[in-house]
């Protein structure tokens, strides 16, 4: 798995002037769904029962290069079908493998912790892979074109003449894409990278440093499996590393379990040259980076956010915080992070709902300051709500760009970044009187709405762009209204908002599309006839 097999067999197909096919893209056509689901439904016995049939015809019909997958030979009539065949073994060190498959959801048998599993597959499959093979071809240090020509070697095979290779596949390609994204520093504050990309894992140790002797990973219980193999895969790497388990979204966000941390920390005799590495959605983020920001009055912290709406927001900007009683955030500390790793795998297996929630911040990000987001939902929004859509990647970056351009000249809030709380002050308010059983992306689409409709009725907004509001949110799937009767709390809660000054309600609204400003104490009944709108 992660070999480069297909780029790989691309290549030699290419160049042996034949066809190519590969057995895992024939069971993806057939079935309609990916490997993964197929393993998350009916488990790994039905798979290879699938897969078996569908190596058993390629054989039968294909003259060329094939590609199978990393499993295939498990199966004893495989191994007798391929026994006076030319069989090329790639393979690769552990290292190497972990780098290229990273935390991929897509590759279900190293879902969870790649390096341990990487070894124990390797241990119950090499010597099937030997037993069966012509010709054995590391990889290791290699570049496709390399691993293709020593495979021609070994098989003593003569390439066609004129042969070109093919475009490879980005998810098999030996080196694979990452988009790099500064966020500047600011008053004493070091600038640092958000990665965006598949198989990212290799990147932590190089953010860690060597300096650090302790790595902590507070994850939360949801991702329990996930932040014990990061433990100990860190400690593999050398690290003394210890994992700390917090509660799922909100519930995490307490002095409680920020204390709860920092007597982890204490036990475990963490240092100022010492790392946390946050994993998970943004409330897991917020927390590691306000234990992060408060212990030693501040150690370097890694966020590693696993959902839309961690990526986009939560772990990019540094700011931290937790919740009170009497309103979200109110507790916290502007404190970067050294480096954020945007891993899209792990989006692949996320609720469609807890996906959907991200949305709200990216469309966000399109109505304050880049309406090609905007577009580019509009153009297909069922193709949006999933992470399979063709333009996830793109509107992951740039929500992200638009995040890193405003903090980069305001990490403490003081002007402008306050354009990153459009949708926010009503939408926190709702999640107050919600106990926080309400997802963040639902409650900030309800506050967009207001939002808008708050602008228009000022005589700030058109009404194009007020009614956009609308139909954006309403295509994806986001919702719209909250109860009408609940107005009188949500004022109260309103007021103790982080943007108000004293008794001063102050609202970012939008005079245009991509032009947000502040609005300050508003006609309190402008204000009832916005919520009229969104009220039901």
């Amino acid at each position: 798995m992660g070999v480069g097999k297909s780029t790989v067999g691309q290549l030699l197909a290419e160049r042996l002037g034949v066809g190519y096919r590969d057995t895992d893209e024939d069971i993806v056509a057939a079935e309609g769904r990916t490997i993964a689901d197929i393993f998350v439904a009916e488990g790994e016995p039905a798979f290879r029962a699938i897969e078996k049939r569908a190596v058993q015809a390629a054989l039968a019909g294909h003259e060329g290069v094939l590609a199978l997958g990393g499993g295939a030979v498990l199966d004893a009539e495989i191994r007798g079908l391929l026994a006076d065949r030319r069989v090329v073994y790639l393979s690769m060190d552990v290292e190497e493998a972990v780098k290229r498959t990273g935390l991929n959801a897509a590759r279900p048998l190293l879902a969870l912790n790649p390096r341990k599993q990487w070894r124990e597959l390797m241990e119950a499959r090499r010597h099937l892979y030997e037993e069966v093979a012509t010709a054995v071809v590391a990889t290791d240090g290699r570049t496709p074109e390399e691993v293709t020509q020593a495979a021609l070697d070994a098989l003593e095979l003569a390439a066609s003449p004129g042969g070109q290779p093919p475009d490879p596949r980005p998810e098999d390609a030996v080196a694979n894409q990452v988009t790099r994204i500064q966020v500047g520093g600011t008053a004493g504050t070091d600038p640092y990278e958000v990665l965006v990309g598949r198989q990212l894992l290799g990147e932590l140790g190089g953010l860690i440093g060597e300096k650090a002797k302790r790595v902590a990973v507070i994850h939360p219980e949801a991702l329990a499996e996930t932040g014990d193999a990061l433990r100990a895969d860190l400690a593999g790497q050398g690290y003394e590393a210890v994992a700390i388990r917090v509660p799922n979204a909100e519930e995490a966000k307490t002095a409680e379990v920020a204390a709860y941390c920092w007597k982890a920390l204490g036990q475990s005799g963490f240092t100022r040259s010492d790392v946390i590495v946050g994993v998970g959605g943004g409330s897991t983020t917020d927390l590691a980076g306000f234990v992060a920001a408060t212990w030693l009055r501040g150690v370097r912290w890694i966020a590693v956010p696993t959902t839309v709406l961690a990526m986009v927001d939560a772990a990019v900007g540094g700011k931290t915080g937790i919740n009170t009683a009497e309103g979200k955030n109110l507790v916290g500390a502007f404190h970067p992070p050294a480096g954020v790793l945007c891993d899209l795998a792990a989006l692949d297996s996320l609720p469609v709902n807890d996906y959907v929630s991200g949305l709200a911040e990216i469309i966000k990000a399109g109505f304050i300051a880049d309406p090609v987001i905007l577009e580019l939902i509009e153009s297909d929004p069922q193709a949006a709500r999933t992470p399979a859509g063709p333009h996830t990647a793109e509107l992951i970056e740039r929500s992200i760009r638009v995040k890193a351009e405003v903090v980069s000249s305001d990490l403490k809030e003081s002007g402008l970044r306050e354009i990153l709380n459009y949708g926010h002050t009503l939408g926190h308010a709702i999640e107050k009187n919600e106990r926080y059983k309400w997802r963040h992306g639902a409650a900030v689409a309800v506050g967009m709405h207001f939002a808008a409709e708050l602008g228009r009725l000022a005589g700030r907004l058109d009404d194009a762009t007020a009614d956009r509001h609308r139909t954006v949110l309403e295509s994806v799937g986001l919702p719209l209204h909250y109860r009408y009767d609940q107005w009188p709390k949500l004022v109260e809660t309103m007021k103790v908002d982080k943007k108000s000054r004293g008794d001063l309600l102050r609202f970012i609204v939008l005079d245009g599309l991509g032009k947000p400003t502040v609005l300050e104490g508003p006609d309190p009944a402008v204000l009832l006839a916005a919520y009229g709108e969104v009220g039901q």
